[in-house]
């Protein structure tokens, strides 16, 4: 399927906006119409200088020469007030059409992209998400905020003029339309050779701002590799290639003008001589010719400035076409409709013959079944790789399962309503994200209604209170991006007490206490065991020790559940659980 042209798409998603377009778009034709209007003054001025009473003027009943003059101060100074109210009233339109296409645009843009599966993310880095979100809309808004009323008003000077001329005197103005249609065939052309140089200066800059995404994330990587000459001189190459791409783009849009002035030259110089010949052999009025030469300046001129219109015209194409790439990008995981209020669910879960693989690889779920009752506490081991984690994501629907089913109550999970699967269910991850924001904050993120009383009570069950209490402003403490001021494990306790004061019926701890010391994760542990009573708990672990209570513990080995039972009975069967425990604990198993 071929796409649209980027304006095409551009304009079907301003629909919306059609009233603004409109009143904007009539303001900036009212104010070229008047600002047309003073070498039409200029010549009626001259002909009220050569003819006197028998200037045209004259002819609409103002006989006095001072009379007429004074007519004409009085009509340049309504078009002067109209010229200026217009202006303004375009100005104020067009940004705030621009300021206000650009934040529902953002706003649209962002929350398509949150409703994308987790695969998209894994195929697009976030430098490149960042500068369609930010450059590129910022790109449509600096478009929409000139390009626009620039295109407009060059329009209306084309066909204000061109008929002004057919009207006025036919014999010259072919002279002045003469360079025209070199005019506007140079511009496509240019518009033609110029948009895969902005399509390419577009991709550059989304590459360089992966690169300094990166880099900033990974910081303390590139410090503790005294790596930091390496990722200077990999910013520099492509800070440098987005300079390439750039520089050629503008060598080409620099030499528009220079081009399109040769061919005013021809225009100008033709109305100059040829309708000066035919106002001096008495064949046109000097007045009309007067106001022709100045109307032939203001035709062309103008279209000068289609070098930096068209050049604003094509890096916001460009981007464009980026934007809707996002907006146009199907959602492969489509939501359910069926409502669970997460009261009434009981936390049954069930998986039924499921498999899955990562983008067409081989599986790392196979034909795989697996029945969790509700309230009880089931743990998932096995050796990296193995497929746990995978588990979790797909009771998530983060994707979605290639063959089989998953059960909540009984209820397929397609068929939910993705908030209210998501919202029965507390994830606390080995991978702990923490925002930019107090501790308070993060502790109460997804139950953003709670209370200082509740998340304090909460911090206490994650055993985080006692440090928290210790930290400079307490509960207020910013914790920096990504939590990056606090340690491993402080941040791994403020997620569990965010799952706790989230307080769902089913809980997912995976890797819960793989950031904390022995003695916290101890101290957790006992907590767990109260915060997992009548509640469904799935525990996704490497440390055995920490799910030997489990009311039942899965094997998993390549995808497949191998081995399951209480922990005693896994010791007994001396399969690849008691080889587990015997590697982390040394305590050799069996007789």
């Amino acid at each position: 399927m071929v796409s649209s042209h980027p304006l095409q798409r551009l304009l079907r998603y301003s629909r919306k906006y059609r009233r603004e377009v409109w009143l904007a778009s009539s303001c900036s034709v009212l104010n070229k119409l008047f600002d047309l209007a003073p070498p039409v003054l200029i010549g009626l001025a001259v002909d009220v200088v050569v003819q006197q009473q028998d200037s045209w003027l004259a002819g609409l009943g103002i006989p006095g020469v001072r009379a007429q003059f004074f007519a004409l101060a009085g009509l340049t100074a309504v078009t002067w007030g109209l010229e200026s109210t217009f202006q303004y009233a375009y100005s104020v339109l067009w940004r705030n059409l621009a300021q206000t296409m650009q934040r529902d645009l953002r706003i649209e843009a962002y929350a398509h992209l949150q409703d994308l599966e987790l695969a998209y993310f894994e195929d697009h880095s976030t430098g490149g998400l960042m500068a369609v979100l930010n450059d590129d809309i910022n790109q449509l808004e600096r478009f929409l905020d000139v390009g626009a009323n620039e295109v407009l008003q060059v329009v209306t000077t084309i066909l204000l003029i061109g008929t002004a001329f057919w009207v006025l005197a036919p014999a010259v103005a072919w002279m002045a339309v003469l360079p025209m249609p070199f005019i506007v065939w140079g511009a496509i052309a240019f518009q033609k050779f110029l948009a895969p140089r902005y399509a390419m200066v577009r991709e550059r800059v989304s590459l360089l701002n992966s690169r300094l995404s990166n880099n900033i994330s990974g910081i303390l990587t590139i410090k503790s590799f005294t790596a930091e000459g390496y990722e200077t001189e990999r910013v520099r190459e492509d800070s440098e290639a987005y300079r390439q791409s750039n520089r050629h783009a503008i060598a080409y849009s620099a030499a528009y003008i220079p081009l399109i002035r040769i061919l005013i030259l021809i225009g100008f110089t033709a109305t100059l001589i040829f309708g000066g010949l035919m106002a001096v052999e008495g064949q046109l009025a000097v007045g009309t010719y007067s106001m022709l030469v100045f109307l032939t300046q203001r035709l062309l001129w103008p279209l000068t400035r289609l070098g930096d219109t068209l050049d604003q015209y094509q890096r916001a194409m460009a981007s464009t076409n980026r934007v809707m790439d996002l907006l146009d990008t199907a959602i492969a995981l489509h939501p359910g409709e069926r409502r669970l209020p997460v009261s009434n669910v009981q936390g049954d879960v069930q998986f039924t013959d499921v498999t899955f693989a990562y983008g067409g690889h081989r599986p790392v779920v196979e034909h795989l079944t697996l029945k969790i009752p509700a309230g009880h506490t089931i743990a998932v081991v096995g050796a990296t790789g193995s497929g746990k984690s995978t588990l979790v994501k797909l009771l998530l629907r983060f994707y979605e399962v290639d063959h089989g089913r998953i059960t909540v109550d009984g209820i397929d999970v397609r068929e939910l309503a993705p908030q209210d699967l998501r919202q029965a269910i507390g994830l606390v991850s080995q991978d702990v994200f923490l925002f930019h924001g107090t501790v308070a904050d993060n502790i109460a993120y997804g139950t953003f209604a709670a209370d200082a009383a509740a998340i304090a009570e909460a911090a206490r069950a994650a055993e985080a209170h006692e440090f928290i209490e210790r930290l400079p402003q307490g509960y207020d403490t910013i914790v920096g991006e990504r939590g990056q001021k606090l340690s491993g494990g402080q941040r791994q306790r403020l997620a569990i007490a965010r799952a706790i004061l989230k307080n769902p019926p089913i809980l997912v701890l995976d890797e819960a206490t793989s950031a904390v010391d022995n003695e916290t994760e101890a101290a957790i542990q006992k907590s767990l065991e109260k915060i997992t009573q009548n509640r469904t708990t799935i525990a996704i672990a490497h440390r055995l020790s920490t799910i030997r209570n489990a009311d039942r513990i899965y094997v998993m080995d390549q995808g497949q559940l191998v081995e399951w039972g209480t922990h005693e009975e896994l010791i007994d069967r001396q399969g690849l659980y008691a080889g587990l425990w015997q590697v982390q604990t040394g305590v050799k198993v069996g007789v």
